[in-house]
């Protein structure tokens, strides 16, 4: 299973299903969504948060929670 943790710097890829209990609300709001795209920018120096590029949106996830988020590389 390939998830959005598992991306390298730049890497894109269009987001499949998954449990809506693993996702925050708040991250659902701001366009992580099943089908859309999901681009790697910036891993901080812990690695932890990882900076993603959603649709146009700029926002930060942990890396506990990128691990549960499945996507499709392109």
């Amino acid at each position: 299973m390939i998830t959005i943790a598992s991306l390298k710097i730049g890497q894109k890829g269009i987001i499949k299903e998954f449990s809506l209990d693993a996702v925050p609300l708040k991250l659902l709001e701001m366009g992580c969504l099943p089908g859309n795209e999901v681009r790697l920018v910036q891993i901080a120096p812990f690695k932890d948060p990882l900076y993603l590029d959603i649709n146009g949106s700029h926002l930060a996830i942990r890396l506990e929670t990128a691990r549960k988020i499945e996507i499709e590389l392109l």
